[in-house]
This record gives C-alpha cells, structure tokens and sequence, in this order.
C-alpha cells in the first residue's frame, strides 16, 4: 500500500493547556468556544468561501499528546473503569495505529484577525491547545445524522453529569463570561473513571486559572480557584 504524507492545515486555541479535563467527546460542552487558527499558507478567505452556510463542522486532528509506536488490537476504555478491553476499532481510544480524532463542532462565526487572518470561532470542541487539525469538513445533516443509530457500550452523557457547586468567594475570582463553560466541564466529571476517593482533591487547568475540587457521590465541590503565574 502506498504512503502518503498529511500535514497539519491549523492549530486549536482553546482554555486547555493539559488533556485532563477534555470533555470526553465533541459537543458535550456547548459553552465551550475555540479559535481554528490556520498555517500561514491555508490562510486564503477563498478557502472558506461558502462555509458560512453550515452551522457545524467536522474536524479531523490529531492526538498529537498520545502518539506511541506499535499496534496494540485492544485498549481499556475509561467509561468501562479502565478494566475491561474492547477492539481499538469498537473505541475511539486516543491509542490508535494513526493518531486521529473526529471531531463535531458548532461554527459560531468566520472572522478576520490581524494576527492570524481569517480564522473559524468554533463551540463544543474536546481538544487541546495546540492540537493540529488536519482537515475540516462541513457536516450535512441528512447524511451525517442517524437518530436511529445504537451507541454500543458508550452509554449517553448525561448518566454520568454531576452536580457542581463553586461557592460564591471562589466563583468571583474567575472571568464570568467562561463560568457556565466551566461549570459544565466539571459537570462531565474530569476524574478517570476508576478514580472514586471521596477525599482526594484534584487539580485542572482551565483559561488560565487552576481548579481544585473533590467529589463526594454525586457533588462535585470546588475548593480553590487560583490564577495560574506565567
């Protein structure tokens, strides 16, 4: 078989910089807004020309923070408490024999920047800051829709949402145009899911601001919310 080589179109910018706390697939978060900053050469407007009429997108990346060598046929999803394995091609497991991910995101607007000329304001994205984007692709949804469709193993997100309380003197200390985003990724439960310790806290970066929280059943309590120093 031939090879061929792909090289990245773009870069995320998002208020990611570690993976924990990625929502766990696209979507999940609407609250969540993302800048598509592209490579200088895929900078053309007319490279867009008509995306304005698509509300949603499809993003091919790349896990570029997981790329292993070798081929593993089996991973152990994390919604399955890390424990039990299922066929890599039966996951979407970042440990893949191409790093790939797909990703549905919403188009908020296409607008031109001084810095980087036109980029993509995107909501709903589970990536990381920096991730490259290998390509992009309008989602159509007489095609890309399937409400019949059977979700296997991967049960709906909302089995899993817990309640969030960040008490008012913490609350204050963080901008409150990202606090319903953060809110509802911590609603997603950041935790590996064989992680259940009641007493032991965490800590996860977020728009420049580091989080620490613990979770006891089903309450997730914010603790600290300290600007991070750069």
């Amino acid at each position: 078989m031939e090879k061929f080589t792909i090289k990245p179109i773009a870069k995320i910018k998002s208020d990611f910089p570690d993976k924990f706390g990625i929502p766990r697939q696209s979507g999940i978060v609407d609250s969540l807004v993302s800048t598509v900053v592209f490579e200088e050469e895929f900078r053309s407007p007319e490279a867009l020309r008509g995306m304005e009429g698509f509300s949603h997108l499809w993003l091919i990346w790349q896990f570029s923070e997981n790329v292993r060598s070798g081929f593993s046929p089996t991973v152990r999803p994390p919604r399955l408490g890390g424990n039990e394995r299922m066929g890599v091609f039966a996951t979407r497991s970042p440990f893949r024999p191409n790093p790939l991910g797909l990703s549905c995101v919403k188009l908020l607007s296409i607008e031109k920047t001084e810095e980087y000329g036109f980029v993509l304001k995107i909501a709903g994205a589970d990536l990381m800051d920096g991730t490259p984007v290998y390509d992009i692709k309008p989602y159509i949804p007489y095609t890309d829709c399937r409400p019949d469709a059977k979700s296997g193993f991967a049960p709906n997100a909302e089995d899993y949402t817990l309640d969030v309380l960040i008490p008012e003197n913490e609350a204050v200390k963080f901008p409150s145009e990202k606090l319903d985003a953060l809110r509802s990724v911590l609603a997603q439960d950041p935790r590996p899911a064989y992680k259940n310790d009641g007493e032991r806290s965490y800590g996860m970066r977020f728009a420049g601001f580091e989080i620490k929280f613990n979770v006891k059943e089903n309450t997730l309590t914010v603790s600290s919310v300290e600007k991070e120093d750069y």
